[in-house]
């Protein structure tokens, strides 16, 4: 198959845009080159000369001479307008904007059929690790049991730092922020937002489910503390941030983002720092694992890179899946949880179904317990910001 050459329209050149510059340089073999970049601020200082950059995005989108927009810019809103008119434009598009993508995918799908263009987004979940292509192209529907995975490399890096160098959460938040980790508002990352926009996006190419973010489950790190990790420790265990998707049965997935308790017998064990791991499971072959770098300027522009270059072949997602059969997300399962909490009027223990373990200290309180999730998702003190809501290693969804 004959290679098409790609002029590429790039919207935003910040660590991601200029290590997409960086790598696209290193690599001479692929037919594409930059023609502009669209940056907003007029003042800041850049690495290259100015005739590179535009600041109206019309330059780009109206170009007749480019035909691949590549947009890594942070606001999400802006970002689909980009994407739309590019679409629209018939130009081919690859974007690592997770948010934008989770949140319009419906609009996206509609806009890709319409106007026969492709929108490649390998990098939007978990920057090096091509699960997406992965899941589009190997695993198929019927076969496929569950998918679950470490894809926020910033929480990662913390719960590192909480557990190797036994410090609280404040203090390896900041330490994340100063490395550049953890953005100055982290609440995107350490509240599991990202990560459920990630999930959302996997969730329709491993299970052919679309669905709005909003009605995905997630509760990030931000209550764990020090009862939390002590419970680790005595077990052996290692607390991660998990986005897991699950088929309960033929017609059912199960979907959230929760901190889960981590065995060394799993996989994802030694899944640390920065680093993304995913674990797919099917009825066959049974479980496959996927590591790599989340986060920073070059695993990330990678993933753009690979996408690029599956353009100039004229790749373009099928979403096979949708068409084979209806699965759709269900609430209704048993799981089990670790509770810390400082009063025991703080929880109504009526609402659990069985109590395995219970714990009462001076320094914290926790209990071990099955609970039906559609409950855990609705009762009144699983808001409380003093109580943390945690998976168990055993944790296994139950009707």
């Amino acid at each position: 198959m004959s290679r098409q050459y790609l002029t590429i329209g790039l919207f935003g050149f910040g660590v991601v845009g200029k290590g997409l510059w960086d790598v696209l340089e290193q690599t001479p073999g692929l037919k594409a080159s930059i023609k502009r970049i669209c940056v907003k601020n007029p003042q800041k200082q850049r690495p290259l000369p100015s005739h590179h950059f535009t600041f109206d995005k019309d330059d780009l989108l109206n170009d007749p001479d480019i035909n691949v927009i590549v947009e890594l810019i942070d606001d999400s809103e802006a970002a689909f307008e980009i994407v739309s008119t590019a679409m629209r434009n018939g130009k081919g598009v690859v974007s690592a904007n997770k948010k934008m993508i989770a949140e319009h995918l419906e609009e996206l799908l509609a806009l890709q059929s319409e106007f026969q263009v492709p929108f490649l987004y390998e990098a939007a979940c978990c920057a090096s690790i091509p699960i997406i292509r992965n899941l589009e192209e190997y695993y198929d529907n019927d076969l496929l049991v569950s998918l679950e995975g470490v894809v926020n490399g910033s929480t990662n890096y913390i719960l590192t730092r909480c557990s190797t160098d036994r410090i609280s959460f404040p203090e390896a938040l900041k330490l994340a922020q100063e490395k550049g980790y953890a953005e100055s508002n982290p609440a995107l990352d350490v509240e599991g937002f990202d990560a459920k926009f990630k999930l959302t996006i996997l969730l329709a190419h491993a299970f052919g489910i679309v669905e709005k973010p909003v009605n995905i489950y997630n509760l990030g790190i931000q209550r764990l503390g020090s009862l939390e990790q002590r419970y680790a420790n005595e077990k052996g265990y290692k607390i991660k941030l998990m986005a897991i998707a699950r088929k309960l049965d033929s017609n059912s997935v199960i979907a959230l983002v929760m901190p889960k308790f981590i065995s060394p017998t799993e996989r994802f064990f030694m899944v640390d720092d920065v680093f993304n791991g995913v674990q797919t499971e099917t009825s066959f072959s049974d479980k496959q694992f996927f590591m790599g770098k989340g986060a920073g300027a070059f695993p990330t522009a990678s993933a753009v890179l690979s996408d690029i270059s599956a353009l100039s072949y004229s790749y373009r997602y099928e979403y096979k899946k949708m068409a084979q059969q209806s699965l759709s997300l269900t609430n209704n399962y048993l799981l089990e949880v670790f509770i810390g909490y400082k009063d025991t009027t703080d929880l109504e223990l009526s609402d659990f179904e069985t109590v395995s373990e219970k714990y009462v200290s001076q320094d914290g309180n926790y209990l071990v317990g099955k609970i039906r999730f559609d409950k855990l998702r609705n009762c009144s003190w699983a808001f409380n910001p003093n109580i943390s809501i945690l998976l168990t290693s055993a944790f296994s969804a139950e009707k």
